[in-house]
């Protein structure tokens, strides 16, 4: 396959999944792959987005873990996180997202929500979610048949950040329906590119809303330490809390939704490994690190060089961009013994799943439980759950995602 013949700007190159058998062949290529830019399309008529500038292409570990972690190096910030080039006004909006931040600003912030997510807090809600994914698989056991994604995935991550951020139970598929229209711009079933900018406009006003409620009564919940902390004398500003519960409605339900989706997928289309994982339950956490590794639910997020530098043996230019993609580092063959093959006892595994370096997900500790807590609840009520058809796969050149799954198995009675 020539490089030229996969189109990475484009999100219908991964409806089928990731393209493995081209990031295997770049990974096979000494330096790194440069991806040539593009003239930038027509959104709504009158409106174009800019000339999309080339980049290269970071798809062996190694030079994704440098990336990562040489901020100083590689900004999130001076071109954004995200591979799409942006007008001015749009690039600066992003720019008050955590993701789009470098240290020392991206440090201080993050400070705000750190202690929410500390594993000491995520054992104390084990119990809570655990009640959660029993009313959940409770409510499908008894219909013998259900589509995976809405039915069970969607539903605990849904649940759990809405606690976490004070969102009322009832409004939670708000989240849910924001989340797809933000994430799935490129996706017809769930929007275009403006309809994700009316998402964001009213994700904000229902934040604004939410804002209000929790200055007036401060819960114990995150969006009442987000307005309430303060970080060396300062406070969040208005559009700074905006971001950040847009960053967290996204990073707290998508990913883990499509890691819950992707790794019961897995498990049905590697039958051995889930009558292993089903005789040895010990198994569960390092099975748990294998779906993530095998789905990597962010398929990429790029940096900006700050100056000319070299990179696996490439020279990079300032303010050239790299775009690191998960989904190949966590299947190269230096690091993974049999990288193709899903493993539910695989060890060691230090995957990229939940990034490394300065960005590390801050949600890591809570999502690995979540998934854990689901799959025990899974097995235990529908242990002969399996595929009834064919999935349908998200069309988006930055998430992993399943849009649906229709799965069967023995109702319970």
């Amino acid at each position: 396959m020539a490089a030229e013949d996969v189109d990475l700007f484009a999100a219908s190159t991964f409806e089928a999944g990731p393209p493995h058998a081209f990031f295997a062949r770049l990974r096979a290529q000494p330096g790194l792959h440069w991806i040539a830019g593009r003239p930038g399309r027509e959104l709504i008529p009158g409106r174009t987005e800019p000339y999309q500038n080339g980049f290269w292409v970071a798809a062996r570990y190694d030079d994704v873990v440098a990336v990562s972690r040489d901020h100083a190096c590689f900004s999130s910030e001076r071109g954004s996180a995200v591979n799409a080039d942006m007008p001015p006004e749009e690039l600066a909006l992003f720019r008050q997202q955590l993701i789009h931040m470098d240290p020392p600003r991206h440090t201080k912030l993050r400070k705000l929500v750190n202690r929410g997510f500390t594993p000491r807090m995520i054992a104390k809600l084990e119990s809570r979610v655990r009640d959660h994914a029993r009313e959940i698989v409770g409510k499908v056991a008894r219909k013998g048949e259900c589509d995976f994604v809405t039915g069970v995935a969607a539903e605990l991550p849904l649940l759990v950040i809405a606690e976490l951020l004070g969102v009322p139970s009832g409004d939670r598929w708000k989240l849910f329906h924001w989340s797809n229209r933000l994430i799935g711009a490129e996706d017809p079933e769930y929007g275009s590119p403006v309809d994700a900018q009316l998402a964001v406009m009213e994700l904000f006003q229902y934040a604004g809303w939410l804002a209000e409620q929790r200055r007036a009564s401060p819960q114990d919940d995150i969006v009442s330490t987000l307005l309430h902390a303060d970080v060396d004398g300062e406070k969040l500003g208005g559009l700074d809390f905006n971001m950040f519960f847009f960053l967290l409605v996204v990073a707290g339900n998508e990913t883990t939704r499509n890691a819950i989706s992707g790794g019961m997928h897995a498990l049905c289309e590697f039958p051995a490994q889930r009558e292993r994982l089903m005789r040895e339950r010990d198994l569960l956490e390092p099975a748990v690190d294998e779906m993530v590794r095998w789905v990597s639910p962010v398929m990429q997020f790029r940096r900006t060089a700050t100056a000319d530098t070299v990179l696996g043996g490439q020279a990079i230019r300032e303010n050239e961009k790299v775009v690191m993609y998960y989904g190949s580092a966590n299947r190269d063959e230096r690091v993974f013994e049999n990288a193709d093959r899903f493993d539910v006892a695989r060890d060691p595994n230090p995957h990229l799943g939940f990034g490394i370096g300065v960005h590390f997900c801050l949600g890591s500790s809570l999502a690995r439980m979540e998934m854990r807590v689901m799959f025990e609840e899974l097995f235990r009520h529908l242990p002969d759950l399996e595929l009834a058809g064919p999935i349908a796969r998200l069309r988006s050149n930055f998430i992993n995602g399943i849009k649906t799954m229709p799965v069967r198995f023995t109702p319970e009675t």
